[in-house]
């Protein structure tokens, strides 16, 4: 069991901020969790990537509520590079091996519906967790914190350090990645509406490889000499323009944020190359992931506010948008790092 966190700075919608606190987890609640019985429900989770510190905590997270629940069978395998084709594989063969609940964080949502459907018409509950598939057949999908929620924690993080002005550019990752497309819009919308003396100079796309972000940082420092920000949109890129600040000597002149893991970004929050991570408890997500998966595969309904674990006693679901929502994004800092060991 890993060490749990006191507290952790919360953003909200509008990224005030608050505190929060977990304690460990415990078994599912009867009134939201699963039913022991003698059925073994085979619940399988498709990540972007695996091997990456990211997936690989929400993977500790879904063993822990797997084992929980005491009668789902977890099963685990993503892609080793952030491939759609390579990913729509592994779902063929889930598909195949038919599992109870299938869930999926697309690489690519339009070319993952389809398949989803497939597993659908094979009696599989469908379901996204982390990155949607909006226009697809899923049952659900498990969503880490609210679009409007991260994009503005982003952007107000990286404008505090910028003094509220100036140009910075965005180092994202999959180009058709729904969730950090819904997140860059936001950063667009509020550096528009709140921040009138900043601008947004460039959007480039280094897949999940942290050397190419940290080139395609440096590449941009170097053609936008008066960059003072840099935006790490996922948690490759996120420690990757923070090195590339570092390697320039810049530091304490162009400042960055990014969706980073704690650990990963542990030593450039200490050196003061990145100023904040915005994210969220990923193993929670990972413990929600798997709770979702076997309600869906044992045809249950969702309330409006669930149950889940002790640290996950009030989850929201909206009907209209079939969308379980894990809670607000979190701030990471040099001061909070260490509550984390992912």
């Amino acid at each position: 069991m890993r060490p749990r966190f006191a507290a952790a700075v919360a953003l909200t919608a509008t990224a005030a901020i608050a505190l929060t606190g977990c304690t460990k987890k415990n078994e599912t609640d009867s009134a939201g969790g699963t039913d022991a019985g003698s059925k073994t429900y085979k619940v399988a989770f498709v990540p972007k990537l695996q091997g990456v510190p990211y997936f690989e905590a929400m993977n500790a997270g879904g063993k822990e509520a797997a084992a929980a629940m005491g009668n789902v069978e977890w099963l685990y395998q993503g892609p080793t590079q952030a491939d759609a084709a390579a990913q729509a594989d592994i779902v063929r063969s889930y598909i195949q091996q038919k599992v109870d609940a299938l869930i999926v964080a697309p690489n690519d949502p339009d070319s993952m519906a389809p398949l989803l459907q497939q597993a659908k018409d094979a009696g599989i509950h469908v379901a996204t967790a982390d990155t949607d598939a909006p226009s697809s057949v899923r049952e659900v999908f498990v969503n880490q914190a609210t679009a409007e929620g991260i994009g503005t924690g982003l952007t107000d993080a990286l404008l505090k350090a910028m003094g509220g002005k100036g140009k910075y550019a965005i180092v994202s990752c999959g180009q058709t990645a729904e969730n950090l497309n819904s997140w860059i819009e936001v950063q667009k919308k509020v550096t528009a509406e709140k921040y009138p003396d900043a601008e947004i100079v460039d959007i480039v796309y280094a897949g999940e490889d942290q050397a190419k972000a940290t080139q395609m940082a440096t590449d941009l420092m170097n053609a936008h000499p008066d960059l003072t920000g840099l935006v790490g949109e996922c948690t490759s890129s996120a420690p990757g323009v923070a090195q590339a600040v570092k390697d320039a000597g810049k530091i304490g002149k162009v400042f960055t944020v990014g969706l980073g893991t704690p650990q990963a970004m542990k030593p450039y929050l200490q050196d003061k190359s990145s100023t904040a991570a915005i994210l969220w408890d990923v193993e929670n997500l990972g413990y929600l992931t798997a709770w979702a998966g076997a309600q869906i595969a044992q045809g249950k309904s969702f309330e409006a506010k669930n149950n889940v674990s002790s640290e996950l006693s009030a989850v929201e679901y909206t009907e209209a948008d079939k969308m379980l929502l894990l809670g607000p994004a979190l701030e990471i800092t040099d001061q909070n790092v260490d509550q984390f060991n992912y």
